[in-house]
């Protein structure tokens, strides 16, 4: 059993190293383009396999981890989302499944929240800055996914923002697990710099859309 969780978090890493990769190749290449769409599908297939990976490292004997569970369902969350977001386009598209993920999220975040200060005993910076900021999101989606003409008027919004929330997800764990920044700095610094380029992407569409 071992031998496999190693076998297994070394393949787990490999596929976000690629995931990382594809996902900055992604982000430097023009919006819209064969090599943006083709580098993102890619950092969306490696991200998902690492990120079930993950999931599955975290019941492992010796590497049982509520943690690193709640941590991959958040990473999960986002790109699954910014996948599906292509679909909002459609005329009349049944977002269901949308409001289902959204509920499952807010399930999520409120057991991340709760883990710290009930199991824990203590309050628990990471996961209570996750929680709180992951139930904001699945809030805002849940009641986003019952408007359906503003939903497909901000498709591209959705998309962009949940895949670049999913490449700082990939980014975050390479900069923790190497230790790039003392303490617990690299779990936000990632988060803080990310946020900032999709407020700058969200800036740029909704000037875009005044101008059209």
């Amino acid at each position: 059993m071992a031998d496999f969780g190693r076998i297994l978090i070394y393949v787990h890493a490999g596929f976000g190293g690629l995931a990382l990769l594809f996902g900055t190749i992604s982000l430097l290449t023009t919006k819209g383009s064969r090599p943006h769409k083709k580098s993102g599908l890619v950092f969306y297939y490696c991200m998902l396999t690492s990120t079930c990976l993950a999931l599955v490292i975290a019941f492992l004997p010796k590497h049982e981890s509520a943690f690193l569970f709640s941590i991959g369902l958040f990473s999960l969350y986002f790109i699954l989302m910014g996948y599906r977001a292509r679909n909002f386009k459609q005329q009349s598209y049944d977002t269901t499944i949308e409001r289902l993920m959204a509920l499952f999220m807010m399930t999520v975040c409120t057991a991340m929240i709760g883990y710290s200060v009930l199991v824990l005993s203590q309050v628990n910076t990471i996961l209570l800055v996750f929680g709180l900021f992951g139930l904001f999101i699945s809030i805002r989606d849940y009641y986003l996914f019952k408007q359906v003409d503003r939903l497909r008027k901000g498709w591209l919004k959705m998309h962009l923002g949940n895949m670049i929330g999913g490449y700082i997800a990939a980014l975050t764990a390479f900069v923790v697990v190497n230790k790039i920044f003392p303490k617990n700095y690299g779990w936000f610094i990632p988060g803080i710099l990310g946020g900032l380029y999709i407020m700058y992407w969200m800036n740029k569409l909704n000037r875009k859309v005044r101008i059209t």
